[in-house]
């Protein structure tokens, strides 16, 4: 009887000590498994400072690198701009001379223009002969109201007139620029064909003042023609 005892003391012994083992291994292993929890997170926690920080270094580089880029796209708009200014510059520059050139007659033109024509008057048996020729006073009327009147350029019978030319009556004949020419005398403009005539045809204008003086003064317009560049001049 007392040994039957002894032995469930000493069964229920032994399972104290097992279940107290497994306990104690439990409670260790939770405590393991919460220190490396803990470890985890606190790396995590490191690992996702490290990556902020990164991230916000790199957004502030972004940024700059943005600025910068602003900036070279407003120093590209004032290039582009200054070229534009420069290449506008040039070409009213090249169109100043272009018209310098045509003014002093150094290029041919060409365009609608009209034509004037001066002949000497029918001579009567009466009055002076002197009377009815065409003088240079009444070319030079003529060619200074086209040019009043805006004429590109201006041709007496081909002999292209500039700035300072000059035209000599000698009887029968005119010399533009000391080459002579005979009657009749065809002077050639080119610009607006209406504005020119109207300037020429006005009541008492060119036009009358020449059919007074015994001239016979013809105008007809042309929609295309063209004046040669002065003789012995080159563009």
């Amino acid at each position: 009887m007392k040994k039957g005892r002894k032995s469930k003391y000493v069964v229920f012994s032994f399972v104290c000590l097992v279940f107290g083992f497994i306990l104690a291994f439990s409670f260790s292993q939770s405590k393991d498994d919460k220190v490396t929890r803990n470890q985890i997170t606190d790396r995590q926690q490191v690992k996702e400072n490290e990556l902020r920080k990164q991230l916000i270094t790199q957004q502030d580089k972004n940024l700059e690198l943005q600025k910068e880029l602003s900036g070279k796209i407003e120093e590209i708009r004032q290039l582009e701009k200054s070229l534009s200014e420069e290449e506008l510059d040039f070409s009213n520059m090249a169109e100043e001379a272009e018209k310098y050139r045509m003014y002093l007659g150094k290029i041919k033109v060409q365009g609608p223009g009209i034509i004037v024509t001066l002949e000497d008057g029918e001579f009567k048996s009466e009055g002076n002969v002197n009377d009815y020729i065409v003088h240079e006073q009444h070319v030079f009327a003529v060619i200074n109201e086209l040019f009043i009147s805006g004429a590109q350029a201006v041709a007496v019978n081909g002999q292209r007139i500039k700035h300072d030319s000059y035209i000599v009556c000698m009887g029968p004949v005119i010399t533009v620029d000391g080459n002579p020419y005979p009657a009749p005398f065809k002077i050639t403009a080119l610009g607006d064909t209406d504005v020119m005539a109207s300037a020429l045809t006005l009541n008492g204008g060119v036009r009358d003042q020449l059919v007074n003086d015994n001239i016979t003064f013809t105008l007809e317009k042309k929609k295309q023609m063209m004046i040669e560049p002065i003789v012995g001049e080159k563009s």
